[in-house]
Protein backbone atom coordinates (compact mmCIF):
# COMPACT_ATOMS: atom_id res chain seq x y z
CA UNK A 1 0.00 0.00 0.00
CA UNK A 2 2.62 2.50 1.06
CA UNK A 3 4.96 1.69 -1.82
CA UNK A 4 2.25 2.44 -4.40
CA UNK A 5 0.80 5.39 -2.48
CA UNK A 6 3.72 7.49 -1.18
CA UNK A 7 1.30 10.12 0.10
CA UNK A 8 0.35 7.77 2.98
CA UNK A 9 3.72 7.79 4.81
CA UNK A 10 4.20 11.43 3.86
CA UNK A 11 0.90 12.39 5.47
CA UNK A 12 1.83 10.40 8.59
CA UNK A 13 5.10 12.29 8.91
CA UNK A 14 3.35 15.59 8.25
CA UNK A 15 0.81 14.82 10.96
CA UNK A 16 3.59 14.04 13.43
CA UNK A 17 5.31 17.35 12.69
CA UNK A 18 2.10 19.39 12.62
CA UNK A 19 1.23 19.17 16.33
CA UNK A 20 2.61 22.43 17.86
CA UNK A 21 4.30 20.78 20.87
CA UNK A 22 6.08 18.25 18.65
CA UNK A 23 7.01 21.00 16.22
CA UNK A 24 8.68 22.95 19.01
CA UNK A 25 10.57 19.84 20.09
CA UNK A 26 11.85 19.18 16.58
CA UNK A 27 12.95 22.73 15.95
CA UNK A 28 14.76 22.89 19.28
CA UNK A 29 16.87 19.95 18.03
CA UNK A 30 17.77 21.67 14.76
CA UNK A 31 21.01 23.05 16.20
CA UNK A 32 22.41 19.52 16.50
CA UNK A 33 22.35 19.46 20.30
CA UNK A 34 20.62 16.52 21.97
CA UNK A 35 18.16 17.13 24.79
CA UNK A 36 16.44 15.10 27.47
CA UNK A 37 12.69 14.53 27.54
CA UNK A 38 12.50 16.84 30.56
CA UNK A 39 14.18 19.65 28.63
CA UNK A 40 11.95 19.02 25.62
CA UNK A 41 8.88 19.10 27.85
CA UNK A 42 9.89 22.62 28.89
CA UNK A 43 10.49 23.60 25.27
CA UNK A 44 7.12 22.20 24.21
CA UNK A 45 5.33 23.63 27.28
CA UNK A 46 3.80 20.27 28.17
CA UNK A 47 4.05 17.90 31.13
CA UNK A 48 6.85 15.29 31.21
CA UNK A 49 4.36 12.47 30.65
CA UNK A 50 2.86 14.23 27.63
CA UNK A 51 6.36 14.92 26.29
CA UNK A 52 7.13 11.19 26.47
CA UNK A 53 4.04 10.43 24.37
CA UNK A 54 5.04 13.06 21.81
CA UNK A 55 8.60 11.76 21.62
CA UNK A 56 7.38 8.20 21.12
CA UNK A 57 5.29 9.41 18.19
CA UNK A 58 8.26 11.24 16.67
CA UNK A 59 10.47 8.18 17.14
CA UNK A 60 7.91 5.93 15.41
CA UNK A 61 7.99 8.23 12.40
CA UNK A 62 11.82 8.13 12.49
CA UNK A 63 12.05 11.85 13.06
CA UNK A 64 14.06 11.56 16.27
CA UNK A 65 16.43 9.02 17.78
CA UNK A 66 17.33 8.40 21.40
CA UNK A 67 20.76 7.84 22.93
CA UNK A 68 20.98 6.36 26.42
CA UNK A 69 23.92 7.53 28.48
CA UNK A 70 24.01 6.54 32.11
CA UNK A 71 20.60 7.22 33.61
CA UNK A 72 19.70 9.82 30.98
CA UNK A 73 18.04 9.47 27.59
CA UNK A 74 18.95 12.13 25.05
CA UNK A 75 16.88 12.88 21.96
CA UNK A 76 18.21 14.24 18.69
CA UNK A 77 17.06 14.44 15.09
CA UNK A 78 17.18 11.13 13.24
CA UNK A 79 19.53 12.51 10.63
CA UNK A 80 20.37 15.26 8.15
CA UNK A 81 17.36 14.48 5.95
CA UNK A 82 15.03 15.39 8.83
CA UNK A 83 16.97 18.59 9.44
CA UNK A 84 16.79 19.46 5.74
CA UNK A 85 13.01 18.97 5.69
CA UNK A 86 12.57 21.15 8.77
CA UNK A 87 14.90 23.76 7.31
CA UNK A 88 12.78 23.88 4.15
CA UNK A 89 9.65 24.35 6.25
CA UNK A 90 11.42 27.13 8.15
CA UNK A 91 12.13 28.91 4.87
CA UNK A 92 8.50 28.59 3.84
CA UNK A 93 7.27 29.83 7.21
CA UNK A 94 9.88 32.54 7.52
CA UNK A 95 10.39 31.92 11.26
CA UNK A 96 13.80 32.08 12.98
CA UNK A 97 15.14 29.43 15.37
CA UNK A 98 16.50 30.06 18.85
CA UNK A 99 20.09 29.02 19.45
CA UNK A 100 21.08 26.49 22.08
CA UNK A 101 22.57 28.27 25.09
CA UNK A 102 24.26 25.93 27.59
CA UNK A 103 24.17 26.84 31.28
CA UNK A 104 27.22 24.78 32.25
CA UNK A 105 29.87 26.69 34.29
CA UNK A 106 32.53 28.00 31.87
CA UNK A 107 35.41 26.20 33.63
CA UNK A 108 33.65 22.88 33.00
CA UNK A 109 32.24 23.69 29.60
CA UNK A 110 35.60 24.43 27.95
CA UNK A 111 37.32 21.16 28.88
CA UNK A 112 36.86 18.50 31.56
CA UNK A 113 37.28 14.81 32.11
CA UNK A 114 34.48 12.38 31.28
CA UNK A 115 35.62 9.30 33.19
CA UNK A 116 38.96 8.63 31.43
CA UNK A 117 38.61 10.77 28.30
CA UNK A 118 38.12 14.44 27.44
CA UNK A 119 34.80 16.25 27.28
CA UNK A 120 33.65 19.82 26.77
CA UNK A 121 33.82 22.29 23.90
CA UNK A 122 37.46 21.46 23.13
CA UNK A 123 36.74 17.73 22.93
CA UNK A 124 33.69 18.25 20.73
CA UNK A 125 35.70 20.46 18.35
CA UNK A 126 38.45 17.83 18.15
CA UNK A 127 35.91 15.09 17.48
CA UNK A 128 34.31 17.15 14.70
CA UNK A 129 37.69 17.77 13.10
CA UNK A 130 38.58 14.05 13.17
CA UNK A 131 35.36 13.22 11.32
CA UNK A 132 35.66 16.07 8.82
CA UNK A 133 39.22 15.03 7.99
CA UNK A 134 38.16 11.35 7.76
CA UNK A 135 40.62 10.35 10.46
CA UNK A 136 37.66 8.53 12.00
CA UNK A 137 34.81 6.93 10.07
CA UNK A 138 31.63 5.42 11.41
CA UNK A 139 31.42 1.64 11.60
CA UNK A 140 28.89 -0.36 9.65
CA UNK A 141 26.87 -1.52 12.68
CA UNK A 142 25.50 1.90 13.57
CA UNK A 143 26.50 1.41 17.22
CA UNK A 144 28.49 4.62 17.50
CA UNK A 145 31.87 2.89 17.10
CA UNK A 146 34.54 4.39 14.86
CA UNK A 147 37.21 2.93 12.63
CA UNK A 148 40.56 4.68 12.53
CA UNK A 149 41.77 5.36 9.00
CA UNK A 150 45.39 5.32 7.87
CA UNK A 151 45.40 9.11 7.96
CA UNK A 152 43.95 9.08 11.45
CA UNK A 153 46.53 6.58 12.66
CA UNK A 154 49.34 8.73 11.26
CA UNK A 155 48.05 11.87 12.93
CA UNK A 156 47.34 10.30 16.31
CA UNK A 157 50.71 8.55 16.36
CA UNK A 158 52.45 11.79 15.39
CA UNK A 159 51.07 13.25 18.62
CA UNK A 160 52.54 10.38 20.60
CA UNK A 161 49.36 8.34 21.02
CA UNK A 162 50.12 4.61 21.21
CA UNK A 163 47.36 3.42 18.90
CA UNK A 164 48.38 -0.25 19.02
CA UNK A 165 48.28 -0.29 22.83
CA UNK A 166 44.86 1.34 22.80
CA UNK A 167 43.58 -1.17 20.26
CA UNK A 168 44.86 -4.08 22.34
CA UNK A 169 42.74 -3.15 25.35
CA UNK A 170 39.66 -5.24 26.11
CA UNK A 171 37.21 -2.42 25.62
CA UNK A 172 35.68 -0.38 22.83
CA UNK A 173 38.48 1.13 20.79
CA UNK A 174 36.89 4.38 19.59
CA UNK A 175 33.31 5.52 19.96
CA UNK A 176 31.08 8.55 20.25
CA UNK A 177 30.07 9.81 23.70
CA UNK A 178 27.36 12.45 23.89
CA UNK A 179 28.74 15.55 25.60
CA UNK A 180 26.85 16.70 28.70
CA UNK A 181 27.30 20.45 28.11
CA UNK A 182 27.60 20.69 24.33
CA UNK A 183 25.07 17.95 23.55
CA UNK A 184 27.24 16.87 20.65
CA UNK A 185 29.57 13.86 20.58
CA UNK A 186 33.16 13.74 21.75
CA UNK A 187 35.63 10.87 21.39
CA UNK A 188 35.55 8.08 23.98
CA UNK A 189 36.89 4.55 24.23
CA UNK A 190 40.49 3.43 24.53
CA UNK A 191 41.59 5.89 21.84
CA UNK A 192 39.91 8.80 23.60
CA UNK A 193 41.56 7.83 26.88
CA UNK A 194 44.98 7.50 25.22
CA UNK A 195 44.57 10.88 23.56
CA UNK A 196 43.74 12.55 26.88
CA UNK A 197 46.78 10.95 28.53
CA UNK A 198 48.96 12.23 25.69
CA UNK A 199 47.80 15.85 25.84
CA UNK A 200 48.15 15.82 29.64
CA UNK A 201 51.74 14.58 29.31
CA UNK A 202 52.42 17.34 26.80
CA UNK A 203 50.78 19.79 29.22
CA UNK A 204 48.47 21.08 26.54
CA UNK A 205 45.79 20.53 29.14
CA UNK A 206 46.30 20.42 32.90
CA UNK A 207 43.97 19.04 35.54
CA UNK A 208 42.60 21.50 38.04
CA UNK A 209 43.19 20.50 41.66
CA UNK A 210 39.48 20.24 42.42
CA UNK A 211 36.93 18.42 40.32
CA UNK A 212 36.87 17.43 36.66
CA UNK A 213 37.89 20.71 35.03
CA UNK A 214 40.80 20.78 32.58
CA UNK A 215 42.64 24.00 31.82
CA UNK A 216 43.78 24.62 28.26
CA UNK A 217 47.31 26.04 28.38
CA UNK A 218 48.62 28.65 25.93
CA UNK A 219 50.90 26.00 24.40
CA UNK A 220 47.97 23.61 24.14
CA UNK A 221 45.79 26.25 22.51
CA UNK A 222 48.45 26.92 19.89
CA UNK A 223 49.15 23.23 19.25
CA UNK A 224 45.52 22.13 19.04
CA UNK A 225 44.62 25.08 16.86
CA UNK A 226 47.46 24.21 14.46
CA UNK A 227 46.86 20.45 14.40
CA UNK A 228 43.08 20.24 14.83
CA UNK A 229 41.84 23.61 13.57
CA UNK A 230 40.52 24.42 17.04
CA UNK A 231 38.05 27.36 16.91
CA UNK A 232 39.66 30.68 17.82
CA UNK A 233 37.06 31.39 20.51
CA UNK A 234 38.15 28.40 22.62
Amino acid sequence: MESSHPEVPVSAIAAAIAEPARTRMLYSLMDGHARTSTELAVVAEVSPSTASVHLARLARQQLVKVTTQGKYRYYSLQGPSVAAALEALTVLAGTPRRAFVPNTPPRLRTARTCYDHMAGAVAVALHTHCLEQSWLISGTDGDGDYQLTAGGMHNFESLGVDVDAARAQRRRFACACLDWSERRPHLAGALGAAFLNTVLKRRWLVKETDGRALRLTPAGRRALRARFDLPVDL
